[in-house]
C-alpha cells in the first residue's frame, strides 16, 4: 500500500513539475491583448510587484507590472498562497481566469489564480 502512495505522490509531483513549465511567458500587454485565448491556460509573467494585499479572502492578491503595460492595462492581478513585498522582482505562474466576480464589487475581467510567485532569476 506504502508503494501506491508513494508512486501516486510522485506522478503527481511530476505532473505539478510539468504544467509549471509548460506555461507560457507572457508580458501584461500580452495577456490582457490574448485573454480569451489564454483563458484556463498556465501563463507565467515577470515583473515588478507594485501592490500586494495579503490575506483577502484567504488568499494573497499581488499586483505585478512590467514595461509593456499601458494607461489601460498598467498591470496583471494574481491571487497566491505565497506573498512577497512591493518592489520585488518576480516571476508568476498561474492559470488565467476571465470574468471573475467576488461581490461588493470586486470584479477582475482578467485574473491569474493560484499562482506561485517566485523571486525573478
Amino acid at each position: 500500500m506504502n508503494l501506491v502512495k508513494t508512486t501516486l505522490a510522485t506522478l503527481a509531483i511530476s505532473s505539478l513539475s510539468t504544467l509549471a513549465l509548460a506555461a507560457e511567458s507572457v508580458t501584461v500587454a500580452e495577456l490582457h491583448a490574448k485573454r480569451t485565448e489564454l483563458a484556463g491556460q498556465q501563463i507565467s509573467v515577470t515583473g515588478k510587484v507594485i501592490k500586494v494585499n495579503n490575506g483577502v479572502m484567504r488568499r494573497n492578491f499581488v499586483h505585478v507590472q512590467d514595461d509593456s503595460a499601458n494607461a489601460t492595462y498598467d498591470r496583471v492581478i494574481f491571487t497566491s498562497q505565497d506573498s512577497t513585498e512591493v518592489g520585488d522582482t518576480v516571476t508568476a505562474t498561474g492559470t488565467v481566469k476571465l470574468d471573475t466576480d467576488f461581490g461588493m464589487g470586486y470584479f477582475y475581467p482578467t485574473l491569474v489564480e493560484q499562482a506561485s510567485v517566485k523571486p525573478a532569476q
